[in-house]
């Protein structure tokens, strides 16, 4: 049996056999050599079964029994150069974590996360570590393969679900009140690694945020079978145990301007990470037909809203028979699988180039084929296709084959002529990133932007205006969870240095 098709039981089963050798030898005062740890199977992720998970909502990866997490652990080689830490954007020591949960000391493990990242079980689900801190694992150099490397984010999720489990959450220390007031207007990654880290200094923190919940992209983006939106509820709620008061249904550029909370409301301080909530669209025939969606309201309706609720839903849903996403990301493969899970009968994803190419995490790709989602690669549309009442019927498709490699390192899809052809699908679901929002940029007078419509900032995240500074999507463009807290604990550190 295959570790993909293993269940949680069997997968901790197998884990405590392998741990008793090790516990032996740790009884006995013997050390792991280096070549005993790199023969430690890695430990796969225990997931819902493919076929029962396309009918829910709940979360698909189930996370490591404690017989796992030990062991995965025990793969850690603790390199004295920590390579893993250079590869995380704000920087977690992770040696030190990992040591922890080798000792068996859970608390201390997660304790030593929250040193530099306040939303631990946050990023063990949804930070792409394989790109990142796995990336530079010696283990997974080593055994030259990515896969092979110590599965730091399952890790990191164990240690902070424990936590949440067991009652064992405990906010960060803050210093005596210094009478310093700073905004930080959005709460997505960005804006809540900024209060924390700011409010950690004894500084007074609102947060002011345009939606009627907290949590930014981590609750209208990102589907509760990948992030359940309770975890994210906990992470806010350590940060208003720390002081921090947080104003929903509070538009920044309309309800005030930035300057009125600087100038009038006295703020010293204001960081602005509003995200980039504007989606793109094709420009093609047909994008105005009812039946056509962007990713970013698709995944309102259904996250944010829970349209999957169909009972007690705060919006309605389109119901769909055939859909079609376009693009390869993160957001695509996350638009696909919650129509599958909306009740569509087939969902189409379309990609200009091949699978290697595809930007989203292998992960995400991988889940999204168990669940039956159909990937039509090298494909790209030219039309959409309506009926008389103005109701998506189907879409010309054009077929392509790669060129030379663009700017990126990636191979250009280039158009095979004649190959186009027509297919029937009821719903288009756009996924091709997203654009500043420019609301709060037309309301912020002087504040600098590129010609894409995002703040240009310095090293420091210092915008052009006097303390105001800007971090996550509205300075990257669309990027991760974790690339975005790491602008925010930039930006965070400058103003705590300003306002001392």
């Amino acid at each position: 049996m295959s570790h993909e098709q293993a269940t949680k039981k069997q997968l901790d089963a197998a884990a405590k056999t392998a741990l008793e050798p090790i516990i032996a030898k740790k009884k006995a005062g013997q050390a792991l050599t280096a070549k005993e740890r790199m023969a430690i199977p890695a430990q796969a992720m225990p997931a819902q079964d493919a076929v029962a998970r396309g009918k829910n909502v709940s979360e698909v990866a189930e996370g490591y029994s404690e017989a796992q997490a030990l062991l995965e652990a025990e793969r850690c080689l603790g390199c004295k150069n920590q390579p893993c830490v250079d590869g995380c954007p704000v920087r977690v020591p992770i040696p030190r974590f990992i040591a922890e949960i080798q000792k068996g000391d859970f608390k201390a493990a997660v304790d030593a996360i929250k040193e530099t990242n306040l939303l631990p079980a946050v990023c063990g689900r949804v930070c792409p570590q394989e790109k990142q801190c796995q990336l530079t694992c010696t283990v997974g150099k080593g055994l030259k393969s990515i896969e092979k490397a110590v599965a730091i984010g399952r890790l990191e999720r164990f240690v902070a679900d424990w936590e949440r489990e067991n009652g064992k959450i405990t906010p960060p220390a803050v210093k005596k009140p210094t009478g310093k007031k700073v905004a930080v207007i959005g709460s997505g990654p960005a804006g809540l690694t900024v209060a924390a880290d700011v409010a950690r200094e004894g500084h007074s923190v609102t947060i002011f945020e345009a939606f009627h919940k907290p949590g930014g992209v981590m609750v209208y983006g990102i589907p509760e079978f990948r992030l359940p939106k309770a975890i994210v509820q906990t992470e806010v709620d350590t940060l208003t145990k720390m002081g921090v008061k947080i104003d929903t249904n509070y538009l920044v550029g309309r309800t005030r301007t930035v300057k009125q909370l600087i100038d009038e409301d006295k703020f010293d301080a204001a960081f602005v990470g509003v995200g980039a909530g504007l989606p793109k669209f094709m420009g093609i025939p047909g994008e105005n037909l009812v039946g056509v969606f962007s990713a970013n309201e698709y995944l309102t309706r259904s996250n944010l809203m829970k349209a999957y609720d169909a009972t007690r839903a705060a919006t309605p849903i389109f119901r769909s028979k055939i859909v079609t996403v376009i693009g390869g990301g993160n957001v695509a493969m996350d638009a696909a699988r919650m129509a599958l899970r909306l009740g569509a009968e087939k969902v189409h994803v379309i990609y200009r180039r091949t699978l290697d190419e595809m930007p989203a995490r292998a992960e995400e790709v991988a889940h999204a084929m168990e669940e039956g989602i159909i990937f039509d690669f090298l494909r790209n549309p030219n039309k959409i296709l309506g009926d008389d009442k103005g109701r998506v019927i189907g879409m010309e498709v054009q077929k392509f084959q790669l060129g030379d490699p663009d700017e990126s390192g990636r191979r250009s899809p280039v158009a095979i002529p004649g190959s186009e052809y027509v297919f029937d699908c009821d719903t288009v679901i756009v996924a091709l990133g997203n654009e500043s929002n420019p609301l709060l940029v037309k309301t912020t007078e002087g504040l600098v932007v590129d010609k894409k419509g995002r703040i240009v900032v310095n090293t420091d995240q210092k915008t052009s205006l006097d303390a105001v500074y800007a971090g996550g999507d509205i300075v990257l463009g669309a990027a991760t969870v974790i690339l975005a807290m790491g602008e925010g604990r930039r930006a965070a550190a400058a103003i705590n240095e300003l306002l001392k």
